[in-house]
């Protein structure tokens, strides 16, 4: 009976499980379908379906200083084959050497710009920049220094001179070997180049073993620099001393030969990327260790300081908020509503309808201006023809009309003066009445005369009162312009459009030109080795100067010569005057690279 009741559960189970396989079966046949290879091998396809991917990731990235081909290169080519996909490795293995150069070469500088500082400086960052601990421990030191006279300073300037010191020793000596081996790379492609383009699948083999012997050679230098800092016991911590690099070989059979198949081609593609991946693995380990100190890291105390600060802030605001029964916020909020309001209407609105008055409504005003004119013009007419009366009567002569009222104006005070001697007299049968009319209406000239030219001034100078009344908008507005417009621009380095960004690129310039001085003069002395890390570091400084100016010399027009001045610069067979008068025309010839004060 128990035989009963298992055997058809067993057996549905079995029919769902075949269900399961089969569909599953359908679905990855599906699946790699999408694939199309010539071999129906696994991990034939996963490795077509790999480079592929590899490939798309490469376009994606912005271009940097290309291959050392001919002209006439991939563009000519129209069968994509597995041969010519080595030019796709090339360039990533180029853009690997060129990342991993960068940021070895970001930190080197930081660490030789602390090594130039003074010993003061050396301990504030050992003691302040590298976070709570080493603030704790060195804060002991110092404290336990100044009890024991010095003694511990002295330990603390030297443990920071060597801590700086070996950073640096390590991160140089990763360049070097980077450096030659992205020279060495360079220079066999530019070997190559010729054939690579003539017939690939002849001289392909014989390039993937030249990178394979490469990368042998780099593994080699790499553990020369691993057993230097090994011994280290700060590096040996983490645990990190323990890991190795070791790269993929290719397999020894069949290397010279002169014929090679799809798959083993596929292969020796697939090995390279593999060792790219161990390098890039192998240098985040390393340079992670001897990188410089993030800046959440170096401004800890800033950012504690400023968090500490927020909490007591946020506590004071909580007090005061509705939360906690109070209406100070609510107030403050509707008191800024306020100000606001009235700050926009006494320095934004009423300023701008000030000067639409003033601009739109000049004939208004001007009209009104003549009006007051004339009425002017009528009490000087006025006071023209008392003058002339009075002149006349008194003088008992005829006076012309066209006679000045100065000189009528003296005749006036001089019977003025006259009667003065007995006023009362003549206040009732002199002239004296007149002459005291008279100059009020004179008076009342003066004024109205007065008036009329303050009226005028003020008008002439209502837009500028607006204006004043505007600035301190205008200023705020334009401080909030800047911010913006500097967050926006956000100065991207050598490639920003700022003058720091020009400048920058200048330096590059000069960077490139000091370098190849430096390997002309290894090769005179016959220094190899140095000779070929410096030639790396050319193609470094020429890749940074290409990333940084393309995109400013396509909009002036002159990319192409200048991107064929650059490549120039990199050519290995170029003699060396010829690239010393490249980087002088560099620097004279393209509005790129000239100062700001020279532009066209």
């Amino acid at each position: 009976m128990a035989d009963s009741l298992v055997n058809p559960k067993s057996e549905s189970s079995m029919d769902i499980i075949t269900l399961v396989n089969f569909y599953s079966s359908q679905l990855w046949r599906r699946v790699t379908g999408l694939f199309p290879t010539r071999d129906s091998d696994l991990l034939a396809k996963l490795s077509n379906f790999y480079l592929r991917t590899s490939r798309a990731r490469s376009w994606k990235r912005k271009p940097g200083l290309p291959l050392p081909l001919p002209s006439n290169s991939l563009e000519s080519s129209v069968v994509l084959t597995e041969a010519s996909r080595i030019f796709d490795v090339l360039e990533d293995i180029l853009d690997h050497i060129f990342s991993s150069l960068h940021i070895i070469q970001k930190n080197l500088q930081f660490w030789q710009c602390k090594a130039e500082g003074t010993n003061a400086q050396k301990v504030y960052f050992m003691v302040f920049e590298r976070g709570p601990r080493a603030f704790i421990d060195g804060a002991r030191q110092l404290l336990h220094g100044c009890e024991t006279n010095g003694s511990r300073m002295q330990y603390l300037y030297h443990s920071a001179a060597a801590h700086i010191t070996e950073r640096i020793t390590i991160l140089t000596n990763l360049r070097h070997c980077l450096a030659t081996f992205l020279a060495q790379v360079y220079t066999e492609v530019d070997k190559y180049a010729e054939d690579l383009i003539k017939d690939p699948e002849k001289s392909l083999p014989s390039l993937l073993v030249t990178i394979n012997s490469l990368f042998s050679k780099l593994e080699a230098s790499v553990t020369n620099i691993h057993s230097i800092y090994q011994r280290d016991s700060s590096v040996c911590e983490d645990g990190s001393s323990t890991f190795h690099l070791m790269f993929e070989k290719l397999p020894e059979i069949n290397q010279e030969g002169s014929q090679w198949t799809d798959c083993e081609i596929r292969d020796a593609i697939n090995l390279i990327y593999q060792n790219l991946h161990k390098l890039d693995s192998y240098l985040s380990l390393v340079v992670t260790k001897f990188r410089k100190p993030r800046k959440m890291t170096q401004y800890w105390i800033r950012y504690t300081c400023g968090a500490v600060g927020l909490s007591v802030c946020s506590v004071w605001l909580l007090r005061h908020s509705s939360l906690m029964g109070s209406s100070d916020i609510d107030n403050w909020v509707r008191e800024a509503q306020e100000s606001t309001i009235s700050f926009w209407n006494d320095h934004v609105e009423q300023p701008i309808l000030a000067i639409r008055d003033e601009l739109f409504e000049t004939f208004r005003r001007r009209h009104k201006g003549v009006m007051e004119l004339e009425e002017v013009q009528l009490t000087a007419k006025s006071l023209h023809k008392m003058l002339l009366a009075f002149s006349e009567q008194t003088s008992g002569k005829k006076l012309s009309e066209n006679a000045s009222d100065q000189e009528m104006m003296e005749i006036v005070m001089a019977r003025y003066e006259k009667d003065l001697m007995h006023p009362i007299q003549n206040l009732v049968g002199g002239e004296l009445v007149r002459a005291l009319l008279i100059q009020i209406q004179k008076l009342k000239l003066d004024i109205e005369t007065a008036m009329l030219e303050l009226d005028q001034i003020l008008k002439a100078n209502e837009i500028n009162f607006a204006v004043l009344a505007a600035l301190p908008a205008f200023f705020l507005s334009l401080g909030l312009l800047v911010l913006i417009r500097a967050w926006l621009k956000q100065d991207k380095g050598a490639e920003g459009r700022g003058r720091i960004a020009r400048i920058q690129r200048r330096l590059l310039v000069v960077e490139v030109e000091k370098r190849i001085m430096q390997f002309q003069a290894y090769v005179d002395c016959g220094q190899e080795e140095d000779a070929q890390s410096l030639f790396g570091l050319v193609l470094y400084s020429l890749d940074r100067l290409y990333r940084a100016v393309e995109r400013h010399a396509k909009g002036t027009g002159e990319w192409i010569s200048l991107r064929q001045d650059i490549i120039d610069l990199g050519n290995p067979k170029l003699p060396m005057t010829h690239k010393l008068a490249l980087t002088s025309r560099l620097e004279r010839v393209y509005d790129c690279l000239l100062p700001a004060s020279n532009r066209r």
